[in-house]
């Protein structure tokens, strides 16, 4: 047996258990990808143990030949999992097998956590609100809780604070790396951010996020210590937390702060910004809504004017710093980097895509996103070191081709390791086959009624899933005025006091959009019933959308296959994910959308999502419901 094989049986059987086979392959295969194999795609089902797996090859790796390997992961309940529950007990099993403990430390953004100077008024007060008052509203009521937290947190990560803040309280005690004083700080040697920076640095293990991942392969590498191995887990999940982490956005409002924080530092360069400013709100206002394929001359001028505006200021802004000068200057430092985007060739040249979109309050944005992140996470992330990917929705349709051009692998090892599930025994999925066809203008009334006839049957235990919000809320309206059942929707509090009423009240149902569609956990009869509105095919107008499809076509593939519904395919094995999370679960998902049965495409969406047993036939499905509901009830 190898020393992570070894190591793997130790871990489990600390915990109350034993290893399973695939969790055993996993682990090997992950020891052969970090010891110089190709790039491994491992998919892993939910209840695997998968990060055990990696886990006990990584720490063992890092034990025997001081391999430091980098994991990140999507969701914030998968971070801790690993940093409180699973890494202590693989650590434990490698001191007993290896007869050393590898360190495991956590590394995120800068903004996630507390700034000592910041709180201590090194900064200035942002325009909206004077922050260190006597609290009086409920903002300065958080902001002087987090100060006081400040002065007991070992940490100062946001993830730490129980009960959390609003982000706009967060953002008055936080801030970039860009506007951080660095070694010039009076809070230098007790910077939180730093000190944890440090502390990845001697490690052996570092556990970040997606997002720090994203901002590490578009232009700032240095943002992680020099690892060796890179594990990717909910790898399905890289690409739009990367495109996130490298899309900018310009507009007038963002120039006006910098000028008006400009006249307060440096008055004679305020002029110029101020101008800018006027110039890039016409330009902008001129133009409307949609997808840019060049950059229009009255935005380039603009961009002109602005660049130049940002770089005088900067340049009067030379010599002593503080913490407003900090700031000050990583705001026109970022105006100058989006200028120059702006008026570089990259939208003519088809590598970014860029869109004017108008917000909530009429302002008209230029946003910037890359068409395609697998060249930067390649280049940047993957090459010459041992990669590993891991997801339980990996593969697409039977196919892992898809997650390997994302990340910009040619040559990979790919292999599905199960799942400890019978899903087939254990779940159903329902298509409903006899509904019209869905349009634009929302939930049908034939898919309302059969989703409450479905709810009805099971009763409750519902976690109902929509492509809108709007959907969401008519939809939990339509069902209180029909149901006697606890019935909760997204946007009523917070998602993890939403998540865990959904929990604890076994007929409780739960409605909401994208955010609930992965990483909700919630085992049992809890959630016993899952639907799907509809197919959940990317906006057709997306400006992303759109440029990717026309790449796609233009390499003589599908764009809608390609694009539109791999990302439809991956939601709904997503979303339907949330039905069985063990052993002992049982219950039913159903796709509202009949074009699941009468489109070609509708198969391959099916054969993504686990393999439950099928069914279009609306009694069977509601006798099943029944009989789980009175199986709940007993």
């Amino acid at each position: 047996m190898s020393a992570s094989r070894s190591v793997l049986a130790h871990a489990v059987e600390s915990i109350g258990g034993v290893a399973r086979e695939g969790q055993e392959r996993m682990t090997e295969a992950v020891e052969r990808a970090l010891n110089g194999g190709d790039p491994l795609l491992a998919q892993a089902g939910t209840g695997t143990g998968k990060s055990l797996a990696y886990l006990s090859a990584a720490l063992t790796s890092a034990a025997e030949g001081g391999t430091r390997t980098v994991i990140s992961t999507a969701t914030l309940a998968l971070q801790r999992q690993i940093l409180v529950k699973d890494a202590p007990v693989v650590s434990e099993a490698v001191a007993e097998v290896c007869g050393n403990r590898p360190r495991v430390a956590v590394l995120k953004g800068w903004s996630n956590y507390v700034c000592r100077h910041k709180i201590s008024g090194g900064y200035p007060d942002d325009d909206e609100d004077t922050l260190f008052s006597t609290p009086r509203s409920d903002l300065e009521t958080q902001v002087a809780r987090l100060r006081e937290w400040a002065e007991t947190t070992e940490t100062g990560e946001r993830d730490d604070l129980d009960p959390g803040v609003s982000d706009r309280a967060w953002r008055q005690v936080s801030i970039s790396k860009l506007e951080c004083m660095g070694n010039k700080c009076p809070f230098s040697t007790e910077c939180f951010p730093m000190a944890a920076r440090a502390k990845a640095g001697e490690a052996d293990v570092v556990v970040t996020n997606h997002a720090l991942l994203g901002i590490a392969a578009f232009g700032s590498p240095g943002v992680l210590p020099e690892f060796d191995a890179l594990i990717v887990d909910e790898a399905h999940d890289i690409v739009p937390r990367a495109t996130s982490a490298a899309t900018v956005e310009l507009s007038a409002p963002a120039v006006d702060r910098a000028a008006r924080a400009t006249r307060r530092l440096a008055p004679a360069a305020a002029d110029s910004l101020e101008t800018a400013a006027s110039q890039l709100r016409d330009a902008l206002e001129s133009l409307e809504e949609k997808r840019l394929l060049e950059i229009p001359g009255v935005i380039s001028a603009a961009a002109i004017t602005l660049g130049a505006a940002a770089r005088e200021a900067l340049t009067a802004l030379r010599g002593e710093d503080d913490g407003a000068r900090q700031s000050l200057k990583a705001s026109l430092t970022e105006l100058v980097e989006i200028c120059d985007r702006a008026l570089s060739d990259s939208v003519t040249n088809r590598t970014d895509v860029a869109w004017i979109a108008v917000d909530r309050t009429d302002t008209p944005r230029l946003w910037m996103a890359p068409l395609d992140v697998s060249g930067g996470i390649r280049e940047h992330l993957l090459t010459e070191r041992a990669v590993v990917a891991t997801s339980a929705t990996l593969s697409l349709g039977g196919r892992f081709d898809s997650a390997a051009r994302s990340l910009g692998l040619t040559e990979y090892v790919a292999e599905d390791f199960g799942s400890p599930f019978d899903y087939g025994a254990q779940g159903i999925v329902y298509a409903a086959a006899h509904l019209p066809k869905p349009t634009r203008d929302g939930v049908s009334d034939d898919a309302l009624a059969e989703l409450v006839d479905l709810i009805h049957a099971s009763g409750g235990g519902a976690l109902c899933l929509f492509s809108s919000r709007r959907g969401a809320e008519a939809a939990a309206e339509y069902a209180r005025e029909r149901l006697e059942l606890p019935i909760y929707c997204q946007g009523e509090d917070t998602m993890s006091r939403l998540i865990e009423t959904f929990r604890t009240e076994q007929d409780s149902c739960l409605f909401g959009t994208l955010s609930l569609w992965q990483g909700v956990d919630v085992p049992g009869q809890s959630c016993r019933l899952v639907t799907i509105d509809r197919i959940p095919f990317p906006r057709p107008d997306d400006p992303i959308v759109q440029a990717r499809t026309e790449v796609a076509e233009r390499a003589g593939r599908s764009g809608f296959m390609d694009v539109s519904l791999q990302h439809a395919a991956l939601l709904i094995a997503q979303g339907s994910g949330r039905l069985i999370r063990t052993i002992a679960d049982r219950g039913l998902v159903a796709i509202l959308d009949s074009r699941v049965v009468h489109q070609r495409y509708g198969r391959y969406i099916l054969d993504s999502m686990p393999a439950f047993w099928r069914t279009t036939d609306p009694e069977i499905a509601r006798a099943a419901l029944t009989r789980l509901s009175e199986r709940t009830e007993n």
